[in-house]
Protein backbone atom coordinates (compact mmCIF):
# COMPACT_ATOMS: atom_id res chain seq x y z
CA UNK A 1 0.00 0.00 0.00
CA UNK A 2 2.96 2.28 0.72
CA UNK A 3 4.24 1.39 -2.78
CA UNK A 4 0.82 2.79 -4.50
CA UNK A 5 0.94 5.60 -2.55
CA UNK A 6 4.33 7.10 -3.09
CA UNK A 7 3.78 5.82 -7.07
CA UNK A 8 0.68 8.27 -6.71
CA UNK A 9 2.37 11.13 -4.95
CA UNK A 10 5.48 11.06 -7.95
CA UNK A 11 3.46 10.39 -10.75
CA UNK A 12 0.89 13.68 -8.82
CA UNK A 13 4.18 15.17 -9.14
CA UNK A 14 5.81 14.79 -12.42
CA UNK A 15 2.44 16.04 -13.77
CA UNK A 16 2.16 18.74 -12.09
CA UNK A 17 5.72 20.22 -12.80
CA UNK A 18 4.87 19.12 -16.89
CA UNK A 19 1.21 20.32 -17.21
CA UNK A 20 2.60 23.77 -15.52
CA UNK A 21 6.05 23.87 -18.10
CA UNK A 22 3.67 22.46 -21.32
CA UNK A 23 0.93 25.20 -20.59
CA UNK A 24 3.74 27.90 -20.37
CA UNK A 25 4.23 26.96 -23.75
CA UNK A 26 1.22 26.38 -25.11
CA UNK A 27 0.31 29.75 -24.15
CA UNK A 28 3.28 31.45 -25.38
CA UNK A 29 4.16 32.95 -22.02
CA UNK A 30 7.32 35.52 -22.23
CA UNK A 31 9.62 33.09 -19.73
CA UNK A 32 8.78 30.26 -21.80
CA UNK A 33 9.19 32.05 -25.17
CA UNK A 34 12.74 33.19 -24.03
CA UNK A 35 13.84 30.25 -22.11
CA UNK A 36 12.99 28.36 -25.71
CA UNK A 37 14.66 30.63 -27.97
CA UNK A 38 17.44 30.66 -25.79
CA UNK A 39 18.34 27.02 -25.75
CA UNK A 40 17.91 27.29 -30.21
CA UNK A 41 14.68 26.83 -31.09
CA UNK A 42 12.61 29.00 -33.05
CA UNK A 43 9.60 31.24 -31.09
CA UNK A 44 6.99 29.89 -33.86
CA UNK A 45 7.69 26.52 -32.69
CA UNK A 46 6.69 27.15 -28.75
CA UNK A 47 3.51 26.48 -28.92
CA UNK A 48 3.84 23.14 -31.05
CA UNK A 49 6.53 22.11 -28.43
CA UNK A 50 4.19 22.71 -25.33
CA UNK A 51 1.07 20.76 -27.08
CA UNK A 52 3.54 17.79 -27.35
CA UNK A 53 4.62 17.70 -24.24
CA UNK A 54 0.69 17.94 -22.74
CA UNK A 55 0.06 15.08 -25.31
CA UNK A 56 2.73 12.95 -23.38
CA UNK A 57 1.75 13.94 -20.13
CA UNK A 58 -2.00 13.46 -20.55
CA UNK A 59 -0.89 9.75 -21.97
CA UNK A 60 1.05 9.39 -18.78
CA UNK A 61 -1.53 10.26 -16.77
CA UNK A 62 -3.94 7.71 -17.56
CA UNK A 63 -3.38 4.41 -15.72
CA UNK A 64 -4.18 2.39 -18.69
CA UNK A 65 -1.59 4.07 -21.13
CA UNK A 66 0.69 5.02 -18.70
CA UNK A 67 3.41 2.70 -20.28
CA UNK A 68 3.19 4.70 -23.91
CA UNK A 69 3.06 7.90 -22.19
CA UNK A 70 6.71 7.15 -20.02
CA UNK A 71 7.89 5.85 -23.15
CA UNK A 72 6.74 9.59 -24.83
CA UNK A 73 7.90 11.14 -22.28
CA UNK A 74 11.52 9.44 -22.63
CA UNK A 75 11.67 10.39 -25.99
CA UNK A 76 10.40 13.98 -25.26
CA UNK A 77 12.64 14.60 -22.16
CA UNK A 78 15.39 12.91 -24.30
CA UNK A 79 15.00 15.52 -26.67
CA UNK A 80 15.09 18.26 -23.28
CA UNK A 81 18.61 16.45 -22.38
CA UNK A 82 20.47 16.71 -25.80
CA UNK A 83 19.32 20.15 -26.26
CA UNK A 84 20.67 20.85 -22.70
CA UNK A 85 23.95 19.03 -23.25
CA UNK A 86 24.14 20.38 -26.65
CA UNK A 87 24.35 23.79 -24.86
CA UNK A 88 26.69 22.64 -22.22
CA UNK A 89 23.75 23.82 -18.99
CA UNK A 90 24.85 21.84 -16.27
CA UNK A 91 20.75 21.20 -15.64
CA UNK A 92 20.78 18.88 -18.47
CA UNK A 93 20.27 16.19 -15.51
CA UNK A 94 16.97 17.79 -14.68
CA UNK A 95 14.94 15.89 -17.31
CA UNK A 96 17.08 12.89 -16.91
CA UNK A 97 15.98 12.65 -12.92
CA UNK A 98 12.52 13.37 -14.07
CA UNK A 99 12.35 10.44 -17.13
CA UNK A 100 13.89 8.38 -14.10
CA UNK A 101 11.18 9.41 -11.72
CA UNK A 102 8.40 8.79 -13.97
CA UNK A 103 9.25 4.87 -14.66
CA UNK A 104 10.42 4.54 -10.79
CA UNK A 105 6.58 5.74 -9.63
CA UNK A 106 5.34 2.94 -12.34
CA UNK A 107 7.81 0.25 -10.96
CA UNK A 108 6.37 1.06 -7.60
CA UNK A 109 2.84 0.47 -8.86
CA UNK A 110 3.67 -2.56 -11.09
CA UNK A 111 6.97 -4.24 -10.32
CA UNK A 112 5.98 -6.05 -13.89
CA UNK A 113 6.71 -2.99 -15.63
CA UNK A 114 10.27 -3.78 -15.77
CA UNK A 115 10.07 -6.87 -16.75
CA UNK A 116 7.93 -5.42 -19.97
CA UNK A 117 12.04 -3.85 -20.80
CA UNK A 118 13.90 -7.41 -20.11
CA UNK A 119 14.80 -6.59 -16.64
CA UNK A 120 14.92 -8.43 -13.81
CA UNK A 121 15.52 -6.70 -10.45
Amino acid sequence: MVRLWTSRIVVAWIVLFLVWDGAMKLLKVNMAVEGTVRVGYPARLVAAIGLVELTCVAVYALPRTSIAGAILLTGYLGGATATQVRLEDPWFLLPVVIGALAWGALWLRDPEVVRVHGVRL
